[in-house]
């Protein structure tokens, strides 16, 4: 199950890439900025404990 699960995504990102590669571009960079925005916020937390 989790392996039809994983190669769906995959066939779905793709699918995205190949139909709509702006918004797939977007989409990458979001999810980077907000993975970003949670190491800092993690960094500063763990900072403010020192």
């Amino acid at each position: 199950m989790r392996k039809i699960l994983i190669l769906v995504a995959v066939a779905l990102g793709i699918f995205l890439v190949v139909t709509a590669p702006q918004a797939a571009a977007n989409s990458v960079t979001n999810i980077g900025n907000i993975l970003y925005d949670a190491a800092q916020s993690v960094s500063t937390f763990v900072t403010s404990l020192l």
